[in-house]
């Protein structure tokens, strides 16, 4: 037994010292780091004027701004190309290659798409207001509101593509930074607004000033680093010397459907509820996706850290150091995960006491049921960068929208008559077979690219 303990403890040692010597693992974990810490202060901040929130405005009107916030995200999402992802697969790749003029021509066309998108998705919000404010907030007089925090759009014009450009010169942390300016100023407002009896009008312009300072700042410092990266006449390089125009533009395409796909079936469970429910429900649920996208913190840093890592692996077709690196930052997800769910589910009711009051202490059982599906895409967070990465961008395409039509045809037979706890766990469904399946090609095409090499 003796014996046994002691070859267990050498090997845990001689593991810790082969991971210390991993430099690929180093950087990420150091630029995570350095995310996860400005995001834990935002974290807090958050936690703070979502606690204010929920005390100064009562569920049904939590539930109202969270449609009214995310019908525009929603409409966003439909119309966006996902230029962060271009940029990180193409201008990545041509910035490793040293084709410096290839990624200023890419970077100058994915700026102005995503610019034109982002005034084509205001307008259709503009549009489509009085719908939104009578078939899903069901409550008259508030098409004003859908139309005011559309503003935001406007202001994150460049948001996706500045994204990618801190990603792919090394400088994401930078994104902790403008995370942290943004939670403090909006914290600031909401404690103002709660200190001096605030209307839901006070919380709503706070969250457009929100996004309104995370989108100019994403662009400036994004400019910063072209400019110092690829000189300050960057911009001037024409789209002509892209040669491989036509793949471009299926990337994105492809990218937008599989986002879209996305935002409908995973990231829209406000709407769905407040279609099918109440705006109270919304309450509720918010309540309990709130808590539960705690693991994100963590995680989040590492999805975008891994993702250029993982695409220049893929580039230099490194397939042992590919898996290597994937089977290291899953058992670390997995660790911080398991963690954080096994409290979340033993201290999840004072947690919303806490967090929300008594009034929101029947969200404890959505809570549970979102918590397995959302534990399992955080552990596997790197399912799709993989399959972008691969030139694989219409598997995630065809296993969203399958799972996803299952998703919302059950949900019209199920949630009407059980409730948000029922979309909540068809959301962990969604989660499981999706990640699961994605995952599973990601792992076959590398072992098939093993065998060619």
């Amino acid at each position: 037994m003796g014996k046994q303990g002691s070859y267990t403890v050498s090997n845990w040692r001689e593991t810790m010292s082969h991971w210390r010597q991993d430099n690929l693992l180093s950087k990420v974990i150091r630029n995570s780091l350095h995310l996860f810490t400005n995001n834990t202060i935002s974290l807090g901040l958050s936690i703070l004027q979502g606690a204010l929130v929920l005390r100064l405005l009562g569920p049904a009107d939590v539930g109202l701004i969270t449609i009214v916030m995310g019908y525009a995200s929603t409409i966003n999402s439909i119309f966006s190309f996902r230029m962060g992802e271009l940029v990180v697969r193409y201008g990545g790749e041509y910035m490793e290659k040293g084709e410096n003029k290839k990624a200023s021509a890419l970077l100058k066309a994915a700026s102005w798409t995503e610019g034109i998108v982002s005034a084509l998705a205001f307008i259709f919000v503009f549009l489509t207001s009085g719908w939104a404010s009578q078939n899903i907030a069901k409550t008259p007089g508030t098409a004003w509101m859908f139309t005011t925090f559309a503003l935001g759009l406007l202001a994150n014009f460049n948001t996706e593509t500045s994204t990618g450009i801190l990603q792919i010169t090394d400088k994401i942390k930078l994104q902790g930074t403008i995370n942290l300016i943004q939670s403090t100023i909006t914290s600031s407002i909401i404690i103002a607004a709660f200190l001096w009896n605030g209307t839901l009008e006070t919380v709503l312009i706070a969250y457009l000033i929100s996004k309104t300072i995370l989108g100019l700042g994403m662009f400036i410092v994004a400019q910063m680093q072209l400019q110092r990266v690829l000189g300050r006449n960057w911009w001037k390089e024409s789209s002509s010397i892209l040669t491989s125009f036509r793949e471009l533009v299926g990337f994105a395409v492809s990218s937008n459907i599989s986002a879209t796909i996305i935002k409908v079936f995973r990231e829209s469970e406000p709407l769905w509820v407040g279609y099918f429910l109440s705006t109270t429900a919304v309450g509720y649920y918010r309540v309990a996706y709130t808590i539960v996208s705690f693991l994100s913190i963590p995680a989040d840093p590492l999805i975008s850290t891994t993702f250029p890592e993982i695409n220049r692996l893929v580039t230099q077709r490194a397939w042992p150091r590919l898996k290597d690196f994937l089977r290291k930052v899953t058992s670390l997800a997995f660790a911080y995960n398991l963690v954080l769910a096994l409290c979340l589910v033993g201290f999840g009711r004072w947690i919303i006491l806490i967090y929300s009051g008594e009034q929101y202490i029947s969200a404890y059982p959505a809570l549970v049921a979102l918590l397995i599906g959302l534990a399992f895409n955080y552990t596997l967070f790197w399912n799709r960068p993989l399959l972008l990465s691969l030139g694989l961008p219409k598997i995630p395409i065809t296993v969203t929208l399958t799972v996803g039509l299952i998703k919302i045809g059950l949900a019209f037979l199920i949630v009407p008559r059980y409730g948000y706890v029922a979309e909540a766990a068809l959301l962990s469904f969604y989660y499981i077979v999706s990640v699961g399946m994605m995952v599973w090609y990601g792992l076959r095409e590398i072992r098939h690219q093993e065998q060619k090499t």
